[in-house]
């Protein structure tokens, strides 16, 4: 077995975090697919259902820039059970408070807090995992690492809401959200025994307070890293717009409910195996070029298609579910961002995961907010335009982030390096 996983570009340590992520990415990402579409059928306008989520998305993306950082000053386990906690609170306060009173003013605040938890459990987990990682195999592992996060979030959430959701109803569904995300957190935390490789010691609060800030002042320090953050803030901001206007466009042209369920897990089912694909893409072609050609111009294709390809062959199962995979599959390429960017910052690998993850979560804020702002004057297509427009950008962006020529050549001694370092300060 040890054989095979190494094959694989992973150890036993590492499946089990793996396993432990996709249960718990599952168990958040499980109303993905269809909450809007049950709050618009409870009275919310599509507007309202936008600023939900632009909300949830600010919510998300502060707890995304803390959880780099908090990683290093906590510790991995600390911050993932801090994000478990959060999580959880968030999802008792949104089913017993929040849902049953239908008040948008009540919804935010409860579905926000939820929010905060899966960056911080998620991120930090893939903070261990570029200190746990050699250098030369970090693209594979990022990549493994983006497989587990999105087959939990988007595939298999999406596949098990389209079968349970007839049985079980939505509210019980979601209930059904903290089984999986508990045995799932559960794992991950008993695997990550020891997390001292990713700790930082600090002799003053201000020293620490400092640290903290790192994770934004990075960005001006070197501004390479900025830019990954921008490019990192495009890469789903199309996907998480979707979720609020695609299901209403999807049945609008003439598709059910569960065939919008199931063209969406397809979606993302190609983007888990693409993680892993473009992941070994990136470590043998280059991390920037793999993101510059197949996730920004891809991305930018297949966004303008999902308009298209409806628009001129109507419900056309088959050719949207394609359309759908390749989509999903450009945007597993910008997954080698995960292994430049961090490469870029010396010995500051977890503020740089913070600009990283700080975009991750800004793109869910501004996906549904670039919906709440132009669906209504410039309507469908002109929000898929808007979004293939910044896919263009991410790709020109690409252009100036690269690591030094003697970095290019040898990635992993900037790691060997940086664990010494480490090693020896704890």
């Amino acid at each position: 077995m040890q054989r095979v996983l190494e094959k694989l570009g992973m150890d036993s340590k590492m499946a089990l975090g793996y396993l432990g992520v996709i249960l718990f990415m599952m168990g958040d990402g499980l109303e993905q697919g269809w909450l809007s579409s049950y709050l618009t059928d409870n009275g919310f306008s599509i507007q309202q259902a936008a600023l939900l989520f632009s909300v949830y998305g600010v919510a998300v993306a502060v707890a995304s820039w803390f959880s780099g950082v908090l990683a290093e000053i906590l510790g991995t386990k600390k911050a993932m059970i801090l994000g478990i906690a959060l999580f959880l609170i968030g999802t008792i306060a949104f089913l017993t408070i929040g849902l049953p009173s239908m008040n948008l003013w009540i919804v935010i605040p409860t579905y926000s807090l939820r929010g905060l938890g899966y960056p911080l459990f998620a991120y930090s987990f893939l903070v261990w995992l570029t200190y746990y990682t050699p250098g030369n195999k970090l693209g594979t592992a990022v990549g493994w690492f983006w497989f587990s996060f999105a087959a939990g979030l988007n595939v298999l959430g999406a596949y098990y809401s389209s079968f349970i959701l007839p049985v079980l109803g939505e509210i019980h569904t979601l209930w059904s959200a903290v089984i999986f995300t508990g045995v799932g957190a559960l794992i991950t935390i008993i695997t990550n025994k020891n997390d001292s490789s990713s700790r930082k010691t600090f002799e003053t609060r201000q020293e620490m307070v400092k640290y903290l800030l790192k994770g934004i002042t990075i960005a001006f320090e070197k501004p390479k890293i900025g830019l990954g953050g921008i490019v990192r803030t495009i890469n789903t901001t199309g996907a998480y717009g979707f979720v609020v206007f695609m299901p209403a466009y999807m049945m609008e042209v003439g598709f059910t409910r569960t065939e919008w369920l199931q063209i969406y897990g397809a979606l993302w089912t190609s983007n888990i195996f693409f993680n892993l694909v473009f992941g070994i893409v990136g470590d043998k072609l280059g991390w920037r070029n793999t993101v510059m050609w197949f996730g920004g111009v891809g991305c930018a294709i297949f966004t303008a298609a999902f308009y298209y390809v409806p628009a001129f062959l109507g419900t056309n199962y088959i050719f949207i579910t394609i359309t759908a995979c390749c989509f999903g599959a450009c945007l597993a390429a910008y997954a080698p961002l995960s292994a430049l960017i961090p490469s870029l910052a010396g010995n500051n690998k977890g503020a740089a995961m913070s600009v990283l993850n700080l975009g991750a979560g800004l793109s869910t804020f501004l996906g549904p907010a670039i919906v709440g702002a132009f669906i209504g004057s410039l309507g469908t297509l002109g929000v898929i335009w808007i979004y293939t427009i910044l896919y263009l950008l991410s790709a020109f962006l690409m252009k100036f982030i690269q690591l030094p020529k003697k970095e290019e050549e040898n990635p992993s001694a900037d790691f060997t390096d940086l664990k010494d370092t480490v090693g020896s300060s704890n």
